[in-house]
């Protein structure tokens, strides 16, 4: 079955308008909450250097500083509903 100009522009803007939709349903949350100055200069650096090295930067300072912090006893689980349950190591 061949569809008309019309039926192939009503499919293309339901299609867009389902992938809006999906899109939209769960609000993405930062796992870090960058200064509004930090990050225009990520920004920056990506713009200069590239993402993937701005990236890899970023991540290796990230990384070396979360290991100066005791986090072995720490469990984390994500239940259904997509939140991230922290143990405190309180009891």
């Amino acid at each position: 079955m061949k569809a008309t100009e019309l039926e192939t522009k009503r499919f293309d803007k339901a299609l867009d308008e389902i992938l809006d939709l999906f899109n939209n349903l769960e609000e993405d949350k930062p796992v870090i909450q960058f200064d509004a100055d930090v990050l225009e200069n990520i920004e920056r650096a990506k713009i200069k250097y590239g993402s993937d090295m701005v990236d890899e930067k970023i991540n290796t300072v990230v990384h070396e500083m979360l290991s100066w912090l005791d986090l072995e006893d720490v469990k984390i689980d994500e239940e259904e509903d997509g939140k991230v349950e922290e143990d405190d190591g309180e009891e």
